[in-house]
């Protein structure tokens, strides 16, 4: 019998190894993680199903409404992959806001890490536990901060990070969230279960949009005691308006502690445009804010595949 040619035999024995160890297709949004295995700390259980807290209206306009989750107790990170030929190896945690009572999930969860995947960014969409608990109202969101942060450079190899480039991004209360995991990262504010927190919870870079409750109620040129400044705090990028009832001072008084430590950051303020604005575009020109983060990012280098 006829052997078949060599180069018909190594064609065939190529296609066999390449369908044996060929890769999962991409999955551009993985399942959502349990960051605790069982109870987060602290928690009982107890504090009633997690649900949607908005009336919505069937007639409302797309991208008008928030999905504001109540009573979270079972804190998640869902992973949004950008696509491998765009993928920089940068990594960002996203911290939506609501006051520590509700995550504003769409507005300022989801859409950014759309929006951050557009980039070749994976975002890390940090679902943390409200209405806040504990000793402080962050006490628990905070833990979940870190462990999310430890959690996510522990599996950097796994998701093609750079254990080097995983920063933090937060919205309003989010914002204070992710300024305080910024500077409490020493120590874990819980007892260490695994390797994922025997691995650095430091952010190497934050991004803080309108953050709330940087600076004392009643004298907003001092900061919050847990938002404790230090010359190993990353550098950051920091955007609001002067009408922001919340105040402008938490990013000038932040900013102004960040250069006292030379650490660098960048701020953006603009005039008009309130709070609890997104990513949704407005007349104001604070609506540009994504493209100046997109900038402040890419001069770091960390839209550059690494």
């Amino acid at each position: 019998m006829k052997r078949p040619p060599l180069a018909c035999l190594l064609t065939f024995a190529s296609l066999l190894a390449l369908a044996e160890n060929r890769m999962p297709a991409h999955e551009p949004v993985l399942e959502p993680i349990p960051l605790w295995p069982g109870l987060a700390p602290g928690d009982d259980g107890k504090l009633g199903p997690e649900h949607d807290s908005t009336k919505h209206d069937p007639n409302a306009k797309p991208r008008t409404e928030v999905i504001r989750l109540a009573n979270v107790s079972t804190p998640t990170v869902t992973v949004y992959r950008p696509e491998p030929d765009r993928a920089n190896g940068t990594a960002i945690v996203v911290c939506p806001g609501g006051g520590y009572h509700i995550l504003a999930w769409d507005l300022e969860g989801t859409e950014v890490c759309e929006w951050l995947k557009g980039l070749g960014v994976t975002a890390v969409l940090l679902k943390y536990r409200v209405p806040g608990r504990g000793a402080q109202r962050h006490t628990a969101s905070l833990q979940d901060a870190q462990r999310a942060l430890g959690l996510v450079r522990h599996r950097a190899r796994e998701w093609n990070l750079d254990p080097q480039r995983i920063g933090i991004l937060g919205f309003s209360a989010g914002g204070h969230l992710a300024a305080a995991a910024s500077n409490q990262f020493e120590t874990r504010s819980y007892p260490p279960l695994d390797d994922a927190d025997r691995t650095s919870c430091r952010p190497d870079f934050t991004v803080l949009i309108y953050p709330a409750y940087l600076v004392v109620k009643e004298n907003p040129s001092k900061l919050a005691p847990e938002i404790a400044v230090s010359a190993a705090t990353p550098p950051a990028f920091m955007v609001m308006t002067q009408d922001d009832q919340i105040g402008v001072e938490n990013v000038f008084t932040y900013g102004l502690a960040l250069k006292a430590v030379k650490v660098p950051f960048e701020a953006h303020v603009y005039p008009k445009g309130g709070h609890g604005y997104g990513l949704r575009p407005s007349a104001h020109a604070v609506s540009t804010w994504p493209q100046r983060a997109e900038e402040w990012l890419a001069r770091r280098g960390l839209l550059k595949a690494k």
